[in-house]
């Protein structure tokens, strides 16, 4: 799949990939930034701004005229915030391109954060905080990470904020913290589907003119995990059913076994014919959900089982998570599962890749994060070199007793019952 990049007078890079097949266009425009950048009393802001960029504008004075234009052609508009970056698409027929970049760049460069606008929002937002609260499934990433980082680091902080902060955080503070980091050279614009690369930079160039800022972005702090043995971290809640995750401290993406990494996830967590499904669920009847994880960060990561389960199983569970994992350092996998994970990850792949959104995702992330763009041949090539010695090595590096991290939201409250069972 062909693509081209462009670097403006600017800094702000732009991506244009056609597909010639489709009849719609994504415009996805990304920032450097979200929640692992924010100090402790501005936590959450990342999240806090991506709300406000859709509260109106001088030509578009409220959300409701914003939303009506956009709603009148179809389209499908979202944002995002992450730890590393923040996002916004709108995804419309490829007969309303213009229409397109002119609304989205209008919000991106022209919002008011009007101060009633923003007053009503922290309720909102506050509300969202509570939703992912209050649902188990959900909360345990969070919850885990911050076993795995720290709740005081900048990696292990929440990306929605605690509720002081977004109650008190001032529009001052905001607007300082978007000047710092919605700059060009922070900036990606990528535009993928029926569009021609001539026409997708020129409409870049024509809409998205931030103004050019000489200081330098803010860089995130490196994390640094010296973890010397287990942890665990518990929630106390009165369900009958627990949620529990058991991962480890994996790779960035720039470690040369990431590839490897995806593909044991695969196998023992990726799917429904994988290890831990078929082992936990199908044999076990131990849970309904299971599955495994692998989160990749530019300077570190983390590979994470997730279950829910009766609360009365979960360590017969958690036993059974670290035997499958034992397993694999012990005894491999076979010539036949890495043959069907790298099938699967194809298969994933191709399907994706035939919608404008998931193009545009898969370039601009690669651009904004790893400043670097392979197509998906050039990703598979890479998986395709994957060795049964390489699985084997990566379950060898990451599955350590020491490095375990447990968390578990249910009604336990005594650490010392599950810190006996942590061995792999």
């Amino acid at each position: 799949m062909k693509y081209q990049k462009k670097t403006f007078a600017n800094g702000m890079k732009g991506i244009v990939a056609p597909l010639k097949e489709t009849k719609t266009i994504t415009l996805l425009v990304l920032f450097k930034v979200g929640s692992r950048y924010e100090n402790a009393n501005v936590n959450g802001v990342s999240h806090f701004i991506e709300h406000m960029m859709f509260k109106g504008t001088k030509r578009r004075p409220t959300t409701l005229e914003i939303s009506k234009e956009l709603d009148g052609i179809g389209a499908e508009f979202n944002a995002f915030t992450g730890k590393d970056h923040t996002g916004y698409y709108i995804k419309a027929n490829y007969e309303k391109t213009d229409l397109v970049f002119d609304i989205l760049s209008d919000a991106l460069i022209n919002s008011q954060f009007d101060l009633n606008e923003l007053n009503r929002e922290r309720k909102v937002i506050e509300e969202e905080i509570n939703m992912y609260h209050d649902n188990p499934q959900m909360h345990i990433d969070s919850l885990f990470e911050e076993l795995v980082y720290g709740e005081k680091s900048f990696l292990g902080q929440q990306i929605s904020g605690p509720k002081s902060v977004i109650r008190n955080v001032t529009r001052q503070q905001m607007m300082q913290f978007k000047k710092q980091f919605y700059k060009p050279k922070n900036t990606l614009v990528v535009v993928a589907g029926n569009i021609t690369p001539t026409k997708g930079f020129n409409l870049i160039q024509k809409y998205f003119k931030f103004p050019k800022e000489a200081k330098k972005v803010p860089f995130f702090k490196k994390e640094v995990t010296n973890q010397k043995h287990p942890q665990v971290k518990l929630e106390f809640r009165k369900t009958e059913q627990a949620q529990l995750c058991i991962g480890f401290p994996a790779y960035s993406y720039f470690h040369k076994d990431v590839d490897a990494l995806a593909l044991l996830n695969i196998i023992l967590g990726g799917n429904m014919s994988s290890r831990l499904f078929i082992n936990l669920r199908e044999r076990q009847g131990l849970c309904y959900l299971i599955r495994s994880s692998a989160n990749v960060y530019e300077d570190t990561g983390n590979f994470v089982v997730q279950a829910g389960l009766d609360r009365k199983r979960v360590k017969q569970a958690i036993t059974a998570i670290l035997k499958v994992m034992k397993d694999v350092k012990q005894n491999g996998v076979t010539a036949e599962e890495l043959r069907k994970s790298k099938d699967f990850l194809r298969g994933k792949l191709t399907i994706e890749m035939e919608d404008s959104e998931s193009i545009a995702g898969w370039y601009g992330s690669q651009q904004l994060l790893k400043n670097q763009t392979h197509t998906i041949e050039e990703k598979l090539n890479s998986i395709e070199k994957v060795t049964i010695k390489d699985i084997q090595r990566v379950a060898n590096d990451l599955f350590k007793t020491q490095l375990i991290n447990l968390v578990i939201i249910g009604p336990f409250s005594k650490n010392g019952e599950f810190t006996g069972l942590l061995k792999v």
